[in-house]
């Protein structure tokens, strides 16, 4: 009998350790991100800590979407995403949970995640003045409001209001100068524009290179992406160009970050917090550089060739959170401004 209930109290620690053991054994990430870098990381997390990642892409706002219907019922233990004003939506829709870790305080700058914990940049994009070497000197370019000037007319470009980087920018300028500057500005810069708001960063960039405007406003690492490409005419485009870094003298240049935080039904929140602190290690930021084009969250880390090229820079140093929480008065503007 005594034997009995020992073997059958062993099979039970042996079902508890083995449930324990696969609950810690797998992580599933929703991302929006979609570069094999990533992938490549998350294999060597996996070679780290015996880790498994399921990996779901798809757009950003059907991830949003799709984790709000699942509810409690999600599969999902971390979210990752680009800008932080999508992070911080992610947040006010309670589909994230702060995060408790020493390393990840200790490691990114505090203007670079959510002031709770909720989500944390990983990588670090600047929003600049992409120009027409031809065209264009750097002595002309000053700031982002100094292109509301007339003398810009009809040589600017810029993509659409809907888009969530536009949006961020608008929502740092309503955070630095007030909301009816901004909305003269952005008025005043659709004004400029040398034609109707269309396309992505890249195709800006292909725009000022044929010739069809000659500043235009992009993040830096599409500028590395089309400097570093396989295809020729991409090389090409980009030797057109050059960067500038507005708002030097003043606040400085805009940036933003992609990030991730713990969705708030997570299965594995021990797993998922190991899954960020890699992300935040030496290992896993000096790959966003070389591979992507992204800055570093971690200022230790040393940029890549292209980014060293461009120059060193002053960044706003406002919390991202905060752009997150002017979005609907940045769409608004834009509204008002006729920017669509």
């Amino acid at each position: 009998m005594k034997q009995n209930n020992a073997i059958q109290l062993a099979v039970l620690f042996a079902s508890l350790l083995f449930t324990c053991f696969a609950q810690g054994a797998e992580l599933t990430v929703y991302s929006f991100r979609h570069y094999e870098s990533d992938t490549q990381l998350f294999k060597r997390f996996t070679k780290e800590t015996g880790i498994v990642v399921h990996l779901v892409k798809s757009k950003a706002d059907t991830l949003l979407e799709r984790l709000k219907a699942e509810g409690s019922k999600t599969q999902a233990d971390v979210l990752i995403t680009s800008d932080a004003g999508r992070l911080h939506k992610a947040r006010a829709a309670g589909l994230l949970q702060p995060v408790l870790s020493e390393q990840l305080n200790s490691r990114i700058p505090a203007h670079l995640r959510d002031p709770e914990g909720y989500w944390y940049g990983f990588t670090l994009r600047a929003r600049v003045l992409v120009y027409a070497k031809d065209r264009v000197s750097s002595e002309e370019l000053n700031s982002y409001e100094s292109l509301s000037d007339e003398k810009w007319r009809g040589r600017v470009l810029a993509r659409s209001s809907s888009n969530i980087y536009n949006q961020s920018l608008l929502a740092s300028i309503i955070a630095s100068n007030g909301e009816k500057s901004a909305f003269e500005w952005a008025k005043a810069l659709r004004s400029n524009m040398a034609r109707s708001p269309q396309g992505s960063d890249r195709d800006q960039m292909r725009a000022v290179a044929a010739g069809l405007a000659d500043v235009a406003i992009v993040n830096t690492y599409y500028l590395g992406l089309l400097q570093n490409s396989a295809s020729a005419k991409d090389r090409a485009v980009a030797d057109k160009l050059a960067v500038f870094f507005p708002n030097q003298d003043g606040r400085g240049t805009h940036v933003n970050v992609s990030g991730a935080g713990i969705v708030t039904h997570a299965d594995n929140v021990a797993g998922a917090t190991q899954l960020l602190e890699f992300l935040a290690s030496d290992t896993a930021q000096a790959v966003f550089p070389e591979a992507t084009y992204e800055y570093p969250v971690v200022e230790s880390v040393e940029w890549s060739t292209s980014q060293k090229q461009w120059g060193d820079f002053k960044s706003d140093s406002i919390n991202l959170s905060k752009l997150g929480i002017l979005n609907a008065l940045a769409i608004r503007t834009f509204n008002t401004a006729k920017w669509e």
